[in-house]
């Protein structure tokens, strides 16, 4: 079985005060540390098509409205070693140009230089689904990366 294309080639996270985000062509991922002993009981976690909210033993660690679009239906949320919450959102815009700038609308932005590397690690995702024999995982991409890379829908094959 093959590896996914972002565990060759890792994630670029976007640190936070709570932990941090990371997304990839189809999904985004929040990492939450929370206090060693949580309980899930202890966890209140809604997750909508374009509003989440997680409160941890009483305390809000965020609310607010996503900065992209996501499938609720397909949204997740566990609480790993009683120590760390792993959310999955999948997005509604699966295309390389939707490389999102922040989690929520306004807060937790990446900065320019973690928004750059993401939108390169897009592009390289496209990529490498345009040509599943190759590998672009360990590759370097400059030039025209922004909003998902050029276009070469047009040429012939």
């Amino acid at each position: 079985m093959s590896v996914h294309f972002e565990e060759r080639s890792g994630v670029v996270p976007c640190k936070t005060p709570w932990g941090s985000w990371y997304q990839t062509m189809e999904e985004v991922f929040v990492e939450v540390e929370v206090p060693h002993g949580t309980s899930a009981k202890e966890v209140k976690c809604q997750l909508g098509s374009k509003n989440i909210e997680l409160h941890v033993k009483g305390k809000e660690i965020f609310k607010g409205k996503l900065f992209g679009t996501t499938v609720s239906d397909e949204a997740t949320w566990t609480l790993e070693d009683k120590c760390l919450i792993q959310i999955v959102l999948m997005k509604a815009n699966r295309e390389a140009g939707n490389c999102w700038s922040s989690l929520l609308e306004g807060e937790y932005c990446a900065n320019a230089w973690v928004q750059d590397q993401m939108q390169r690690k897009l592009t390289l995702e496209r990529f490498q689904r345009e040509n599943p024999g190759f590998d672009f995982s360990g590759a370097e991409i400059s030039g025209n990366f922004a909003g998902g890379g050029p276009d070469f829908s047009s040429l012939q094959k």
